[in-house]
């Protein structure tokens, strides 16, 4: 392979059952709108990135003094949330680009 590691083919592949999920009329309409394309990919990059920072969070200990309890676990998971959106945000990695190129090239393609 091309260097990916299972673990990113796995939640690449956990990213896209997620994706197939959601309703697939709003999909459509949400894509005629400009600027969707852009803000999807970004989006998936956002998701994508959350879920790769969410082992590391996962391996800390909890504080003592300040946290601890399902509390702490639960806003944890928001915070990578967030973590992810802002990366994504700020440039990202460079998925949401790519993601967007492919997808309009393909596009072009079939038409």
């Amino acid at each position: 392979m091309n260097g990916i590691s299972p673990q990113t083919l796995l939640a690449v592949q956990s990213l896209a059952e997620e994706a197939s999920r959601s309703d697939a009329k709003e999909r459509v309409e949400s894509a005629r709108q400009p600027g969707a394309l852009a803000e999807t990919t970004e989006s998936f990059e956002a998701v994508f990135l959350s879920q790769m920072l969410s082992p590391m969070f996962d391996t800390l200990e909890e504080d003592p003094l300040f946290g601890g309890g399902p509390g702490e676990k639960m806003y944890r998971s928001l915070l990578v949330e967030e973590y992810g959106k802002i990366l994504a945000n700020t440039g990202g990695v460079g998925l949401a680009e790519d993601l967007q190129h492919e997808l309009l090239r393909l596009q072009e393609t079939k038409s």
